[in-house]
């Protein structure tokens, strides 16, 4: 409980400077939930970010979709997704890996308009490999659907690792 009590006497600048990176470079978002302080607990507070998400017009979810990385070949990483995907063994990956990386993130770019977006957590090299080979198969209309879960994957396991950390 002492978390929330934290949470709610963060400044707003305080506040962006933890959460506004939740949903990759899209501080805005968190500034929408700062204005609806006091959270109850860490539930409500998790509740509201991420409602705040998913009742964005298609619009900004395409915009927080294309503010995300490119995996592997990206240089300019926030630190949670350099941290992710060094997690995942992307940052180590052979040349046949990395060829393969680049064709199929400048193939799925060109395909839907967006980069390729995966929660990391929990998955190798492989996996991740597989989950791009099937999904570049995807109809926009659903993968513009997969792709806003996994954003909302992608923060639940931002949001929880900040709330347990403090």
């Amino acid at each position: 409980m002492q978390i929330i009590k934290n949470i709610n006497l963060l400044t707003k600048k305080e506040f962006l400077s933890i959460f506004g990176n939740i949903f990759e470079k899209s501080e805005w978002i968190a500034d929408k939930v700062f204005q609806l302080k006091p959270f109850k607990n860490s539930e409500d507070f998790m509740i509201k970010i991420i409602k705040i998400y998913e009742n964005s017009s298609k619009e900004e979810i395409i915009n927080i979709f294309k503010l995300h990385p490119k995996l592997v070949v990206e240089k300019n990483l926030t630190s949670f997704s350099s941290k992710e995907q060094a997690e995942a063994n992307l940052d180590n990956c052979n040349d046949k890996e990395l060829l393969e990386f680049e064709n199929l993130n400048k193939d799925y770019e060109i395909k839907f308009g967006f980069p390729f977006i995966i929660a990391v957590k929990g998955k190798n090299k492989s996996q991740i490999l597989e989950n791009f080979r099937t999904r570049i198969k995807n109809s926009l209309e659903d993968e513009f659907a997969e792709a806003k879960k996994q954003v909302k994957n992608i923060a639940s396991f931002r949001l929880n690792k900040i709330l347990k950390n403090n």
